[in-house]
């Protein structure tokens, strides 16, 4: 008599389907989130942006001028760049009193360099302020409408790459530039 044949998978093809699955799946996985970290610059310097506009606007509404203040700074080792806001009072620069969740300090990846450059000044590194709350921005918004014009150049630390140019006019107009060149799209090779 003939045995009726086996259909099916034995158990040694199924464990080697399911090993093939989720290696493509690991490895899937891994290239989506490589770009996180060019998403997530871009995304801190489109609020710089945003709130730099957001500060022209409150100054011309409430008659205080408002400043933006870069610094370079030591977190657990690493030196970052972090910026925050200041609005001139009679006894000078301090945190703003109102907005504050909108102007709340912010910190730059490790992995990134900032340089400001400023309209009629010489360039220069940011430097780490011995009085951090008291210290006077370098960009202030002042409640005429005007801007301190200028640019910050966001570099790759590891090989000095221009990732990023975010750039503003004596009327607060701002621009979010790719490699500092107009018109090209973004990438996520950060």
């Amino acid at each position: 008599m003939c045995r009726p044949r086996q259909r099916g998978f034995s158990l040694l093809e199924l464990l080697v389907a399911l090993f093939v699955i989720v290696l493509v799946t690991s490895l899937a996985t891994l290239n989506v989130g490589s770009g996180s970290g060019g998403l997530e610059l871009e995304s801190s310097l489109q609020t710089l942006l945003d709130t730099n506009e957001f500060a022209t606007d409150e100054a011309q509404m409430t008659g205080r001028d408002f400043g933006l203040l870069l610094q370079r700074v030591d977190v657990d080792g690493d030196i970052v760049y972090r910026y925050g806001w200041r609005e001139r009072r009679p006894e000078g620069w301090r945190p703003p009193t109102s907005g504050a969740d909108v102007f709340n300090d912010r910190d730059f990846s490790p992995e990134v360099v900032l340089a400001l450059r400023m309209e009629g000044q010489v360039d220069g590194e940011l430097q780490t302020p011995v009085d951090s709350l008291n210290a006077a921005p370098q960009v202030v918004f002042y409640a005429s409408g005007e801007v301190t014009p200028g640019e910050i150049d966001v570099r790759r630390r590891s090989d000095d790459a221009l990732l990023w140019r975010l750039e503003w006019d004596l009327l607060g107009r701002g621009d979010l530039l790719v490699r500092g060149e107009r018109g090209e799209e973004a990438d996520d090779d950060f």
